[in-house]
């Protein structure tokens, strides 16, 4: 494939659904440039994948908009950009400190507007953009005030880029996860009680893979969905717009 074309430049590519993403993308013969903070972790994931990559902290909006035009400089075009950085914080907001909520914000808001910033300086022909929200900003789950904050404010973000860089060809949508298995929610998923909880939630009765969110990522990033642009699109298990009928009690 044309390297120009197909490459990817994936922020936060060393997490659980960053580095899913970055090994289906380069299955699929595309380029992805890996981007996050620790450069053990992106140096033996690019070496497993064959990508190339640069260390950088996305909370750090000149060091977003360096890795643009390095990346730019570097490949020719960027096709795409994914924002996969983030931070899970599942507290009541009584118990959520101001540092802990400020960490909410920069990891999830901060990022994707670093993200959109740098995309619409150095992406001038088009392309995709793709941030994360979780469906906790979609739905009121007890617990979550913190990060449902951040991720809605995720989703209103790309809805306003998606209307004020449309001329140019430059789409920017959001995937809204479940309760995806990952390294930053084994909090939740290692506890029988809260992983039970968790799976009654989510009405197809599992919870989410990586493989799931990379998937809906994959398609916003391609080409067949090159008419699609300000959308939210819930990859959750039905839990954000499903009520299923009540299960029946266990007869005596």
């Amino acid at each position: 494939m044309d390297s120009e074309a197909n490459t990817f430049l994936v922020l936060g590519a060393t997490g659980g659904i960053g580095s899913e993403l970055c090994r289906r993308l380069a299955r699929d013969g595309a380029n992805p440039v890996l981007a996050a903070r620790d450069e053990g972790r992106l140096r033996e994931l690019a070496g497993e994948i064959g990508a190339s990559y640069h260390a950088v902290d996305a909370t750090d909006g000149k060091g977003v908009d360096n890795l643009f035009s390095q990346v730019k400089e570097e490949h020719g075009t960027i096709a795409g950009a994914v924002n996969c950085v983030g931070s899970f914080l599942l507290k009541p907001s009584h118990m959520t400190s101001e540092e802990e909520f400020a960490h909410q914000i920069s990891a999830n808001l901060t990022t994707a507007f670093n993200t959109v910033k740098a995309a619409a300086r150095h992406m001038p022909d088009g392309g995709s953009v793709v941030l994360l929200s979780s469906v906790a900003a979609r739905v009121g789950l007890a617990n979550h005030e913190a990060v449902a904050a951040a991720k809605a404010g995720v989703s209103g973000l790309a809805l306003s880029a998606a209307a004020s860089y449309v001329s140019r060809g430059l789409r920017f949508n959001v995937v809204s996860p479940g309760l995806v298995q990952t390294p930053m929610t084994e909090n939740v998923t290692r506890s029988e009680t809260a992983r039970k909880a968790s799976l009654d939630l989510h009405p197809l009765g599992r919870l989410g893979e990586p493989a799931d969110i990379a998937a809906a990522i994959a398609y916003l990033l391609g080409p067949d969905s090159g008419w699609v642009t300000g959308q939210t699109i819930g990859v959750d298990g039905g839990l954000s717009t499903l009520r299923p009928p009540a299960r029946r009690p266990a007869k005596a």
